[in-house]
């Protein structure tokens, strides 16, 4: 490959996975000579990080590419190259699709595979294409730089992903097919990457997994570690202060892990579990694996073990059959368990799943009548939550400058984004804060002094919890 620089630039959809897996791609392509520019016209390479989880996803990509298709004629008008290259889980699901119904399309490449881009690219020379969608048999992070090398410094809060794939099979979810069995990353580099992070200024890492609480990496002894033995491995690393982890499975959540809540002070007292129902027939139509009563009483045992712990969820609205008594079930439960925040959705058919091909599918309107009052009530349960740390006093880890001059904006232990007068120095600190106000998305507080801690009414916000009657 030449020495001469090339830009690129990544469009990434979806989760928190793909903004790692975009940040690991550009470090992979930086070993080659490109470095990543804020905008498609600038770039050499566009690359489209895709998700397969919401609906129309892939729709999306096609209209993309469309659009990007007139930037790259018009760039050949010029007599520069513009390659484009699609990845990510709509990549693994419909690689031989896309370059047919996209011919303007170079490379498409599935998410196991990203360690192969500079060889993918060197075929798109070669042959004008290529597709790399076959799950590979060696571990792509084995082959990739140190992360962070195509980044700048000072990234607060950081992701690291521990864990790929899931074998639950959700009859709703297509995550096993693009992303494969669960796979765990061996402890030792793990720990060797979120080094590297703090390094480079991380004081916070969210660790990643589609189904990241069944970790079980390689540990150093040789034998299979959970995640609560490498939570604790990583609260030992200086310069680290927080840690959180996402996305878990109820079937998952071991006694360990729970007493990691309890025992482990960096740990986040923030834990998004999802439900996706309230209804047992659903979740058993789901392939949950799981039931209502689990499901409370995992909650019970997590707020007994940690009282302060805020609650995320994901709810799943119109699964094929639900019914009024389904739906009500669902609204109950959330009731009952009070989140202080939830992600929720329509059901929409994934071409593959077993759900996708029911008779049963539940009418649109239905749906969206289902889905207004759900997220009515949890939008209530929110408000809810976060009213209750007017006046209170919090730790806050300050990210970044705020919108007004002589504002940083920072996160509560509950990841609410919290908006403070501070120089622009203690970027990176942790500083108590006293909330005066509350906004429609953020908090907004006083700084305190460190040393007499001076909160108002000398509260903590040690059993918040949303309020189960909203």
């Amino acid at each position: 490959m030449s020495e001469a620089k090339k830009s690129l630039f990544i469009k990434t959809y979806g989760c928190q996975m793909n903004v790692y897996d975009s940040d690991r791609m550009a470090d992979v392509l930086a070993r080659d000579g490109y470095r990543r520019v804020d905008s498609a016209d600038q770039a050499d390479l566009i690359l489209l990080n895709t998700c397969h989880i919401r609906e129309k996803a892939a729709e999306k990509v096609y209209s993309e590419v469309g659009r990007l298709k007139k930037l790259k004629d018009a760039a050949a008008s010029e007599g520069r190259t513009v390659s484009i290259a699609v990845a990510g889980c709509v990549a693994q699901a419909e690689g031989e699709e896309i370059m047919a119904r996209a011919p303007a399309v170079d490379a498409v490449i599935g998410p196991q595979s990203y360690h192969r881009l500079p060889q993918v690219l060197e075929r798109v020379q070669r042959d004008g294409h290529a597709i790399e969608t076959e799950f590979p048999a060696e571990d792509k992070f084995d082959h990739m730089p140190a992360p962070g090398s195509a980044r700048p410094k000072g990234q607060i809060s950081a992701f690291l992903t521990v864990q790929e794939g899931c074998d639950k099979f959700c009859t709703f979810c297509v995550v096993p097919y693009t992303r494969g069995s669960e796979a765990s990353r061996p402890v030792d580099r793990i720990v060797e990457e979120a080094r590297g992070l703090v390094e480079r200024g991380a004081r916070e890492i969210m660790l990643l997994g589609q189904n990241v609480n069944a970790f079980h990496g390689s540990g150093p002894d040789g034998e299979d570690w959970s995640l609560a033995r490498l939570l604790a491995r990583l609260s030992e690393i200086d310069g680290l202060e927080r840690l959180r982890y996402t996305t878990s499975h109820p079937r998952d959540m071991r006694d360990d892990l729970i007493g990691a809540h309890r025992d482990l002070a960096k740990v986040m007292p923030y834990l998004h579990l999802p439900v996706q129902s309230g209804s047992d027939r659903i979740l058993k139509a789901m392939n949950r694996r799981h039931g209502r009563d689990d499901y409370l009483q995992l909650i019970d045992r997590l707020r007994a073990a940690r009282p302060d712990l805020a609650l995320s969820g994901d709810f799943i609205v119109g699964f094929p059959g639900e019914t009024d008594a389904d739906f009500a079930a669902t609204m109950e439960l959330i009731r009952t368990v009070g989140y202080a925040q939830a992600y929720s959705f329509k059901y929409s058919p994934r071409p593959g799943t077993p759900a996708a091909d029911r008779a049963d599918q539940v009418d649109e309107s239905v749906k969206s009548e289902r889905l207004a009052g759900l997220q009515t009530l949890l939008g209530d349960q929110q408000r809810a939550f976060n009213a209750q740390m007017q006046g209170r006093m919090m730790d806050v880890l300050l990210e970044k400058p705020g919108r007004e001059t002589g504002q940083l904006t920072g996160r509560s232990p509950w990841l609410q984004p919290v908006q403070v007068d501070a120089p622009a120095a203690l970027i990176g600190s942790i500083v108590p804060v006293r909330i005066d106000r509350i906004g429609a998305n953020s908090l907004f507080g006083t700084m305190l002094d460190p040393v007499s801690g001076d909160a108002g009414d000398g509260e903590t916000a040690a059993t918040l919890r949303p309020g189960a009657a909203a």
